[in-house]
């Protein structure tokens, strides 16, 4: 099978591209070329954004599969069905499951559950893009499959926009914010359980002209997963502070939309779909594990242990923010 991914070196794309090298399939990875492919891969240089470069780094080829890693806008899937409407018998799309409902008005989430996200700009072009992909769908039989990922990591990212910095704090006592009370649930996913999964839809007559999002059934408390990085960190008690998310976002305009769009709200998924076109998806990664691994990675060489000026001041602002909230 030829597999073209467009990008292939991030947490996501790459655990796909080695996985898919393993299982024998033909990977092709158009990039820019700044980051090094994986072994096994072909690679081709080429951006994206600029069709041009494209034909001229495929030249006549077809294949099997493509996925887009990058396409985050309507123009950006409009230029993808232009290069591949005669070039593939499968397109697969990254969206993001927080394109869902939001604020949900039911859990488990499922492929049924609508969606509209009215506070991530990121999570509505997503849709945007969804749309016009089915629309081509309909009309001229374009051979599209949506993925829908949630919360994704591997063993170099931390759960935290802040990243090590967080572990910094734990690991010198300095107080942590938690949004909200801590106590809505969240699912986080290895990058190499939803590589299974994706891996597997690649050429797969079923998958045309469906919608699957690839996570976790495991679910945590963000409390639970601060506590569960802390330990790896060898912290026993960190100083959590919670603090209601639409401060955190008043304070912090950068990292607001993507706090108050997706990590505020209560996300758990109904895997069934995904299990059942590939029979070999069954997360095997739980957290407790994954966060191990992450902080061994960090431990591993200090240059890993970079602490953010910025994010550690904007925690301390947070910090102070909450002692103001308390009742005197």
């Amino acid at each position: 099978m030829r597999v073209l991914f467009i990008g292939g070196t991030g947490v996501i794309s790459g655990a796909c591209a080695r996985l898919a090298i393993a299982r024998g399939l033909d990977v092709t990875l158009l990039t820019r070329g700044h980051s090094d492919p994986p072994e096994g891969a072909e690679s081709l240089s080429g951006d994206i954004r600029d069709p041009s470069s494209v034909r001229a780094a495929l030249g006549r080829r077809t294949f099997d599969a493509v996925v887009d890693w990058v396409a985050y806008e309507p123009a950006h899937v409009e230029t993808d069905l232009d290069l591949f409407r005669e070039r593939t018998a499968q397109y697969i799309f990254i969206g993001t499951a927080s394109a869902y409902e939001t604020p949900p008005s039911h859990l488990p989430i499922t492929e049924a559950t609508p969606l509209a996200n009215p506070l991530w700009a990121y999570s509505r072009a997503k849709i945007a893009c969804e749309a016009r992909l089915w629309q081509a769908a309909g009309e001229e039989n374009f051979p599209v499959t949506v993925v829908r990922p949630s919360h994704t990591y591997d063993a170099t990212r931390l759960p935290f926009s802040a990243g090590y910095t967080i572990v910094d704090r734990m690991r010198r006592g300095a107080p942590v914010i938690v949004h909200g009370d801590g106590t809505s649930l969240w699912t986080l996913t290895h990058a190499d359980d939803v590589a299974v999964g994706l891996v597997g839809l690649l050429g797969l007559p079923a998958a045309l002209g469906e919608a699957f999002h690839i996570t976790s059934s495991e679910w945590l408390t963000w409390t639970a997963i601060y506590e569960t990085v802390a330990r790896a960190a060898g912290v026993e008690a960190p100083r959590l502070v919670p603090l209601s998310s639409a401060t955190i976002a008043a304070h912090d305009p950068e990292h607001g939309p993507s706090l108050l769009g997706d990590k505020a709200q209560s996300r758990i998924f109904d895997t069934a779909k995904i299990r059942a076109a590939v029979p070999d998806f069954s997360p095997r990664i739980l957290f407790a594990e994954g966060a191990a691994q992450v902080l061994a990675w960090h431990d591993a060489d200090p240059t890993r242990r970079g602490v953010d000026p910025a994010a550690d001041r904007m925690q301390d602002v947070l910090v102070a923010a909450a002692e103001r909230a308390q009742p005197r």
